[in-house]
């Protein structure tokens, strides 16, 4: 199937209050980086009835969210009971493709990279061209600049949006000392010495968050969040002042919300996962975050502080 072609952007042709599914299938910061398309969407049409396509465990990502109508179970049934004049796949894998064709919707749109090309009628080019400059973009820059091409006015990409049902005000530092893997994660002992500075020379209580399979035993003492609902973690977010973790979703979350943020860098790549929008410090060390000394990161959240 070749792209169908058009006179006029996407965006302005589109029929009053069309139904548009966004897929967005894992991770959690991918969730959360796609929240600023979603503002930007909304912005250039607010009539458009948005639908996010996102497996269960990320749906609070999209929560309470008023650029998104409805949040739907990943399902070929779902996917076509919508009734999308156009789905966006912000995936790319073989399952996101599976459900853009059971979708049916008259526009398909896909970013020139993904597979199975003969689905999508409407092929994003390369960021890097829709925006006019040659360099690694951010995440967010990447899922905004599909809005832009199909029409949307070019415009400041906006921070990411979270949407708790209350807010827990207390002097907390929240930290993630958890990764989905050992090249992505601080010493948990580090860790453990930094929260003890926090709660000692600081003044801010840590929390220590993350999933029910992680270990917490290096942080016997101290008030954890162990696998608490997305939901729950974004309350505590909300209402901390600051975050420190390793590069992963909750990074994230902290930065939509505007926490200062002191993140850990190991083999992934900043450019692309850096805070966005948000006062931040970023630590890299590609061969490795053994090699990272607390007095480092203590130095970060220092300079955070000063510019406060």
């Amino acid at each position: 199937m070749k792209p169908a072609s058009r006179t006029e952007p996407l965006l302005t042709s589109l029929a009053p209050a069309s139904r548009v599914l966004v897929i967005r299938l894992r991770s959690l910061g991918d969730c959360v980086l796609t929240t600023p398309a979603l503002r930007l969407l909304k912005q250039a049409r607010p009539d458009l009835r948005v639908a996010v396509m996102v497996e269960p465990r990320f749906a609070a990502v999209f929560e309470s969210n008023p650029d998104v109508e409805a949040i739907l179970v990943p399902g070929a049934i779902r996917a076509l009971a919508w009734s999308a004049r156009l789905t966006l796949n912000f995936h790319g894998g073989p399952r996101s493709a599976a459900l853009t064709a059971a979708s049916c919707a008259h526009w398909r749109a896909g970013f020139g990279h993904y597979r199975f090309q003969p689905l999508y009628n409407l092929r994003i080019p390369r960021a890097q061209e829709i925006l006019g400059e040659e360099r690694t973009v951010h995440t967010a820059e990447h899922l905004a600049s599909a809005i832009f091409w199909l029409g949307a006015t070019r415009t400041e990409i906006p921070r990411a949006r979270l949407f708790p049902s209350a807010i827990t005000t207390e002097a907390l530092a929240v930290l993630h000392p958890f990764a989905s893997a050992p090249d992505k994660a601080w010493p948990p002992e580090r860790f453990a010495s930094l929260a003890r500075w926090l709660r000692d020379e600081r003044g801010l209580e840590p929390v220590i968050i993350g999933s029910a399979d992680d270990d917490f035993a290096p942080f016997a003492g101290f008030r954890a969040l162990r696998g608490a609902p997305l939901g729950e973690v974004k309350q505590l977010l909300a209402g901390a002042r600051l975050f420190v973790g390793n590069d992963s979703g909750p990074a994230h979350m902290a930065a939509a919300f505007g926490l200062p943020v002191v993140v850990l860098y190991g083999s992934s790549n900043p450019a692309v996962w850096a805070p966005w929008r948000t006062e931040s410090e970023t630590i890299v060390a590609p061969m490795g975050l053994a090699e990272v000394p607390l007095d480092r990161v203590r130095a970060a959240v220092e300079q955070l502080e000063a510019r406060a």
